[in-house]
């Protein structure tokens, strides 16, 4: 059964596992010269960096168990060792469902209770752009539910994370070499004047219209900034916005992580009627419609026109 103490044993090896990703694709970031980019059958743009990081991350996680099957100083006490044993049993067959292979059909998919889920580059389009708001993205999924994530964002070298299993919850933001817990905040906090809402750069604009005319009249001030990837997600999760809407498509690859972190920050992801996002439940990967909220709060359901808590 997985558990919070498998996350922790996990979670640093998939922290220098993503941040080797993100330094594979820095080096195609930065280098000069004009960017070779193909189209994928869905019209999407790929890179030499997108297979980079996909190929680093596949090779990681493959030998992630017998990583934690070797003696390591400093992990030698008994009870640990048991643990991590009981980690690599747990990762060691895990499937993996990655942006940048092929989709296993559903027929495959339908047996799997826990799995990696990746976008081994969130932002394609931004990268290409060259603003740096890209992502890479590794989220573990149990029983349809991401419990636990990591975005990593390479040119600004920050790494979010977080988790959520039963009743317990935990998200952490790490940059210049420090670690800190973050948290979501109440549209309602002492001082606030009006919210802060993220939205694509590029997809839908139009379809916001009618709820962001409805958010004007709930709230003072509706501020709009215009972020690229899952950053728009895990600045929800820092605090430092309210509201993402999302009224065009998605995969399931794109959220997943942020999604993790989010929910351990206190946050929550729901489709157009407030139920929360869930994963790896049919044929299609594409998410419904969604909105990322910074809390399960009443005004949220209001903006949503339901009426009744949700129960989230």
């Amino acid at each position: 059964m997985l558990t919070t103490d498998h996350i922790a044993i996990l979670a640093p090896r998939i922290e220098h596992l993503i941040k080797r990703a993100g330094a594979a694709t820095l080096e195609v970031f930065n280098a000069p010269g004009e960017l070779e980019v193909t189209t994928k059958a869905d019209a999407s743009p790929v890179t030499i960096a997108d297979h980079r990081a996909h190929q680093i991350i596949m090779e990681g996680l493959n030998r992630l168990a017998a990583d934690l099957r070797q003696p390591s100083h400093g992990e030698g006490d008994e009870g640990r060792s048991a643990l991590m044993a009981a980690t690599a049993a747990l990762v060691e067959h895990l499937p993996v469902l990655s942006e940048e292979a092929a989709l296993q059909s559903f027929e495959e998919r339908q047996s799997w209770t826990t799995y990696w889920l990746i976008d081994p580059l969130d932002g394609t389009r931004e990268f290409v752009s060259g603003n740096g708001e890209y992502t890479i993205n590794i989220a573990l999924i149990h029983n349809h539910e991401p419990v636990a994530g990591w975005v990593y964002a390479p040119v600004q070298a920050t790494l979010y994370s977080g988790w959520r299993m039963q009743d317990s919850a935990a998200a952490f933001r790490e940059r210049d070499g420090q670690k800190t817990v973050i948290h979501t905040r109440l549209p309602d906090r002492p001082g606030a004047q009006g919210i802060d809402v993220v939205a694509s750069r590029r997809h839908g604009t139009d379809a916001l219209a009618p709820i962001m005319e409805k958010a004007g009249e709930l709230f003072s001030e509706v501020r709009t900034t215009n972020v690229g990837s899952s950053l728009k997600i895990c600045l929800l999760a820092a605090g430092e916005a309210d509201w993402y809407p999302r009224l065009a498509p998605t995969s399931e690859w794109d959220t997943a992580a942020a999604d993790a972190v989010l929910r351990g920050a206190g946050g929550i992801m729901v489709d157009t009627s407030h139920v929360p996002l869930r994963y790896n439940t049919g044929d299609s990967i594409l998410n419904p419609h969604f909105h990322a909220f910074s809390c399960d709060h009443a005004v949220w359901r209001e903006l949503l026109g339901q009426d009744s808590v949700s129960g989230i």
